[in-house]
């Protein structure tokens, strides 16, 4: 394959044909193996080509493929989301089904206003969010995301939201302050936002629970968000956690906001749902919401042509009992704490290695041109990407990203491994991981 009618994402390179996939392992056409260190962009969660999954999909596929939900319910979307809430955090009632994270944010953000709409509130027009985040590319959740590089072009067609400080200890924490003070300090921040914008005008604080991509797996301080919580609570204003990246198992819980000990008004989802075997998000809602618009307007005013996909539920529905009956968000909890120490051992004293931070098999490591300094590369070497492709020429797949630290400076790369990944598969992992950082740095 030599020429292309596709639009890629990089319009100056093709990229290799992948022709089949095996548990961590992807193959490309010249039949070269790659190892999925990032299950895409921690997507897939159970690997690829899971037999259990395929079935459900071709069992799916001979009975119906395609309702429209303007005509039709579906008994693999209602059994989905009987699964989805039996699991979900306190008071989630209902499950909303689209296509992916990004249509799962809008769907949130418009759920949100909806909402307050409904309960006779409906000044309220403002969202806050955090810098430094990503909420995915359609124009509202771009607006709400903080990755400064991907908003910069779209800017002036994005809604004007507020954006407050990440929770972000390696490099904003002050060597005064404990885990606990810079939370409450975070937190008061957000309080001091909403009284500026006056606190029956705001409709949801808006975050990750643990960041993705753009900055590197950003962990939150202990008590962070219990105090974010109550300071949404105290003004009325909805809490929305997207868990889009970060969720369905990835930590080692279903959702990761239980580490937190907190619950969402509104909680979105989508990779790990489906572990990628089809396209599909959700998004999880308080029974408040869903008896507002039931009782209101009776109905949510949004829509898409694949919503509740029949394949796409039925994909999810078996990655999801999958996860439960093999117990894999122990193994998940497992493989952690083992991919935590290997890449301790192998890089916690590397000069150029400022941070390793993370949760299940969920891992950022941040790069540093000076350790004691935190300087970062200068962005031109775009060091980030010389790891990927040298990770990858070694066949390993790493999720990359530059603008770490403020959109602009700063380099990490991102570990999202699939949950069924072996001990000798994270070793690996971190060997080629360790070797593909060294080349890098060497041609800088």
């Amino acid at each position: 394959m030599t020429t292309t009618r596709v639009i890629h994402r990089h319009l100056q390179h093709l990229p290799p044909a992948a022709v089949s996939g095996r548990g961590a392992y992807l193959e490309d056409g010249a039949g070269k193996r790659y190892l999925d260190a990032s299950g895409g962009a921690a997507v897939s969660c159970l690997g690829h080509g899971h037999p259990e999954v395929l079935s459900a999909m071709h069992s799916q596929i001979d009975k119906l493929a395609y309702a429209h939900t303007g005509f039709f319910t579906t008994e693999v979307a209602e059994n989905l989301a009987e699964h989805l809430i039996r699991h979900a955090p306190a008071g989630m009632s209902h499950a909303y089904f689209v296509s992916g994270g990004s249509e799962a944010m809008e769907a949130a953000m418009k759920m949100a206003r909806q909402y307050f709409v409904e309960i006779g509130q409906p000044q309220r027009k403002h969202f806050i969010a955090r810098r430094q985040s990503y909420h995915g590319n359609t124009l509202g959740a771009l607006a709400v995301g903080g990755n400064a590089w991907r908003r910069a072009q779209f800017a002036p067609l994005l809604i004007d939201v507020t954006h407050v400080s990440p929770c972000y200890p390696y490099r904003e924490q002050a060597a005064t302050e404990t885990s606990e003070t810079y939370g409450r300090r975070l937190a008061q921040e957000l309080d001091d936002t909403i009284t500026r914008l006056g606190s029956d005008q705001v409709i949801a604080f808006v975050a990750e629970t643990i960041g993705g991509a753009t900055a590197g797996v950003l962990v939150p301080v202990p008590g962070y968000f219990k105090a974010i919580r109550e300071v949404c609570d105290r003004h009325g204003v909805l809490l929305i956690l997207d868990e889009v990246m970060c969720g369905m198992g990835r930590t080692g819980r279903m959702h990761a906001c239980e580490d937190e000990e907190v619950t969402p008004d509104l909680l979105a989802i989508a990779k790990g749902l489906g572990g990628g075997y089809q396209p599909i998000g959700a998004v999880l809602a308080q029974g408040k919401l869903v008896e507002a618009m039931s009782l209101g307007s009776g109905f949510f005013q949004h829509g898409h042509t694949y919503l509740g996909h029949a394949i796409a539920c039925a994909a999810a529905l078996a990655v999801q009992r999958v996860i439960e009956r093999d117990g894999l968000l122990e193994r998940v909890r497992e493989g952690g704490e083992r991919l935590h120490t290997l890449l301790q051992n192998t890089l916690g004293n590397h000069p150029h290695i400022g941070d390793i931070r993370g949760r299940g098999l969920f891992w950022g490591v941040e790069l540093v041109q000076d350790r004691k300094s935190k300087k970062p590369f200068d962005p031109r070497f775009k060091l980030h990407a010389r790891i990927k492709r040298d990770a990858f020429a070694r066949g390993l797949m790493v999720y990359p990203m530059g603008g770490t630290v403020d959109g602009h400076y700063g380099d990490h790369v991102l570990l999202a491994p699939p949950f069924i990944c072996s001990d000798a598969d994270l070793a690996l992992i971190v060997k080629h991981l360790q070797e593909a950082i060294d080349s890098a740095l060497v041609s800088i």
